[in-house]
């Protein structure tokens, strides 16, 4: 059978092959990558060559050069930089093992990574790679749900210091730069540098640029962006994971304040038993004080909230962006309405049911996912008995905790202990399957 080849490629084209992928080139019968690639070899392609452009038809590779192979034709595919670099190795692995076009050669180049980390002088084996290189879903927001383009390069830059992000003509560096901003970092707590038209001669080089700068720049294309992240004002003070203080959230004090004080909050947290990829539910989220250190517990999870008063949704987005919480969402309406366009959870907690209780107990479990933990904090009797009513009606098991807490306040030069109001916590179970 004739040869199959999968080539890196860079943009100095041919300078850019070794001596055995240049052969592959010359001799093969049917060529398939970008048209921009196949542009940049197409001097060094035989006239007969069959040329043929993914651009848009990405999943019809392995049609193409299982057909090739087939007629005993040889095929090379031509891929940018390390094809197992966020490149189309993988996919192509994939999709033609076991077949017996499985059987093809893959001739790596150095990888565009590679190739900036050398610029910048960063060392490339502790840089996190995420990529925004998709359809565009427009500017970031505060709450920007999973399905936004940028959510997997924002959570690669919240949980790593150095991050090199593939990027499109639609999200590009420059969009990066104000969805940082946006979510709450510094302009001069990140650098940002900008590698564009790497290897070509009108290659450009941005370095260590603050967001405002790069919010202002017009970078050429194509380009890839180097995120270092340095200490951070909150992360320098030693701000947890979690157990904040009440004062550090926005709240409608002082006529209502924070209605989840802290001693409830983090016993309502640990009764969650949040995994790091957890799906999370808030309901009647308030100022958003569970969700926010939800979100900050699953790291790789995403947190979903509600909240019916515009005043206490407006709170709950500051503090996620105060937090720089990029993996929570929040929607103004009154549960369980909207709950039905949201991931099944696999913990939830309830901390307002705006007097649709049982309903709404009724809704959770018809979609939490076996073993998964719904928890509910009351201060009044007659929503307790609703809740274990209906909970009981449904043959679910639950648990139940009085917290009272109290704390203490100075008094003539003294303290006293003032108490809060006592909290009801009530654990219900998902069975397991």
């Amino acid at each position: 059978m004739s040869p199959c080849t999968l080539i890196g490629v860079l943009d100095d084209a041919w300078a850019s092959l070794s001596d055995t992928a240049r052969h592959r080139v010359e001799t093969a019968s049917v060529v398939i990558g970008a048209k921009r690639t196949l542009a940049l070899l197409d001097a060094h392609l035989s006239p007969e060559a069959r040329r043929i452009p993914i651009d848009g038809a990405l999943s019809r590779v392995p049609e193409w050069v299982a057909h090739a192979r087939i007629e005993n034709r040889a095929v090379v595919v031509l891929a940018t930089g390390d094809p197992l670099c966020h490149g189309i190795g993988a996919f192509l692995s994939e999709k033609l093992r076991g077949t017996p076009a499985g059987n093809f050669e893959i001739l790596p180049n150095v990888s565009v990574l590679q190739l900036v980390c050398a610029r910048f002088h960063q060392a490339w084996d502790a840089v996190r790679i995420a990529s925004c290189h998709a359809r565009d879903t427009g500017e970031w927001t505060v709450g920007a749900p999973p399905s936004h383009a940028l959510y997997p390069a924002m959570r690669a830059i919240a949980l790593h210091r150095s991050v090199f992000v593939f990027t499109g003509p639609e999200n590009t560096p420059t969009r990066l730069a104000r969805a940082l901003l946006c979510a709450g970092y510094a302009s001069d707590e990140v650098a940002f540098s900008v590698a564009c038209r790497v290897q070509r001669s009108d290659e450009r080089l941005f370095e260590e640029m603050t967001l405002d700068e790069a919010v202002r720049t017009l970078f050429p294309e194509p380009n890839v962006v180097l995120v270092r992240r340095g200490a951070s004002e909150g992360e320098a003070r030693g701000l947890p994971i979690f157990g904040f203080d009440d004062s550090d959230y926005l709240q409608r004090a002082p006529e209502k304040g924070l209605i989840t004080k802290l001693e409830a909050r983090a016993l309502a947290l640990a009764k969650m038993r949040l995994s790091e990829d957890s799906i999370v539910w808030d309901i009647g989220a308030g100022a958003g004080s569970v969700g926010v250190e939800a979100a900050r517990l699953a790291v790789r999870g995403h947190v979903w909230a509600i909240e019916k008063n515009p005043d206490d949704a407006a709170n709950a987005r500051a503090n996620a962006r105060r937090f720089r919480v990029t993996n929570y969402t929040l929607c103004e309406g009154k549960a369980p309405d909207g709950l039905d366009a949201w991931p099944n959870p696999d913990a939830v907690f309830v901390g307002g049911s705006g007097g649709n209780l049982s309903r709404l107990i009724s809704t959770i479990f018809a979609r939490v996912n076996p073993g998964g933990r719904v928890v509910m904090n009351f201060v009044l009797l007659e929503n307790l008995a609703t809740a274990t009513a209906a909970l009981d009606a449904a043959g679910l098991r639950w648990d139940l905790v009085q917290l009272q807490a109290s704390r203490s306040h100075p008094m003539a030069g003294m303290h006293r202990m003032a108490a809060q109001n006592p909290v009801w916590i009530l654990t219900a179970f998902a069975p397991e399957k």
